[in-house]
């Protein structure tokens, strides 16, 4: 499945079904296949996709800082190698960009419908 994200500020946005939801998630609590933010909650849906992303680097940094300690043994730097995906800073970029684009534009943004 996709998840289409339309505004009238911004050109669509299409995410597979795992980003889609883990961003609605996080912006929402839910991950529903049809829904809207009005401009009136995109500062909020803005702070919380800024939060998560924070934290993420916290972890992020936090798992480096081990992952240098135990550097010594080479089959943890192989293994941690195997595990690198992409950031939710990298993933949440063109969606970020779509809420602060339809905040200015004073314009709701919709998926599923």
């Amino acid at each position: 499945m996709l998840y289409k994200f339309k505004s009238k500020a911004t050109s669509d946005l299409i995410m597979l079904e795992p980003d889609g939801k883990r961003l609605l998630t996080i912006i929402r609590n839910d991950d529903s296949s049809k829904g809207i933010l009005t401009p009136a909650q995109l500062p909020q849906a803005i702070k919380a996709l800024e939060a998560a992303i924070a934290l993420e680097e916290v972890r992020i940094a936090d798992a480096l800082s081990v992952q240098k300690e135990a550097s010594s043994n080479p089959q943890a730097r192989m293994s941690s190698r195997e595990h690198e995906t992409v950031s939710l800073r990298r993933r949440a970029q063109p969606m970020l960009e779509m809420l602060r684009r339809s905040l200015s534009a004073q314009t709701d943004v919709v998926w599923g419908v």
